[in-house]
């Protein structure tokens, strides 16, 4: 049987466990949280790419695919997809392996954009000969 585990995605950006005090009454884990983990997890490669500070300015084409339950874990990858003069798009996956039985599935998806910033917090150009696209 073939697990979406079996999809080589690379070394994960982050993982975390799910935990009750992230879950609705249901146990089902709020999406805001899923939504925290994976605007950190893009934040890695693109702070990387931007050679210092950055700031989130947009999620776009979120998907959620399956719920996120109490004690799943959650490993997040992400990859640049676009860098511009001052942004970077990164696209992050999110796979929950079940606890109950350790099958591992895809949760979410979506795109975070990403600003180059300065010291004072305006947009800056990320410099040249920055790490390349992953």
């Amino acid at each position: 049987m073939t697990h979406e585990s079996d999809v080589s995605r690379g070394e994960p950006a982050l993982r975390a466990l799910a935990m009750p005090a992230d879950a609705n009454p249901n146990g089902d884990i709020f999406g805001g949280w899923v939504l925290a983990q994976m605007d950190l997890a893009g934040a890695v490669p693109a702070a990387r790419r931007a050679g210092g500070r950055i700031a989130t300015v947009a999620v776009d084409a979120m998907r959620f695919h399956r719920p996120v339950f109490i004690g799943d874990l959650v490993s997040c990858y992400a990859r640049i997809v676009k860098t511009g003069t001052t942004s970077i798009s990164v696209l992050v996956e999110t796979y929950a392996e079940r606890r109950h039985d350790g099958s591992v599935v895809k949760v979410t998806e979506g795109t975070y954009v990403y600003v180059a910033i300065d010291e004072e917090g305006r947009p800056r150009p990320i410099p040249e000969g920055s790490p390349p696209v992953e």
